[in-house]
């Protein structure tokens, strides 16, 4: 069954930090374009970060300098380390496997997403 599966999510306060997995099974992460979204309530689905099969990244204007974006291909998962949260961070995360480079990456695997909520 091929899956990616989110963890990491939870409550924190503003300033925090936390540290979401992306986890993938029936194949290999390595092999893909990993992409983090984040969809907030009434609001579309946005991209956070990318990372190439090369290992090129990209991340949004307003996570950049807080968000860092990994692989760990012995583990086959990719994490999220996400620092210096604001309340405007609280969403669903998801993360997705596609082909391609971030520019124009065809994205084939999508996670359920793991919800983050940054409050005091």
């Amino acid at each position: 069954q091929l899956q990616l599966v989110e963890s990491g999510g939870g409550l924190v306060q503003p300033g925090g930090s936390l540290k979401l997995s992306c986890a993938a099974s029936g194949f290999i992460l390595d092999y893909y374009t990993i992409g983090w979204f984040r969809q907030a309530p009434g609001k579309e689905r946005e991209g956070v970060s990318c990372m190439s099969r090369g290992g090129t990244t990209s991340y949004a204007d307003s996570v950049k300098g807080r968000f860092t974006i990994s692989r760990d291909n012995a583990k086959n998962t990719v994490y999220l380390q996400m620092n210096s949260l604001k309340p405007e961070d609280t969403a669903v995360y998801i993360c997705a496997a596609g082909v391609f480079g971030c520019s124009n990456v065809d994205y084939k695997y999508w996670g359920q997403g793991t919800q983050v909520t940054v409050s005091s």
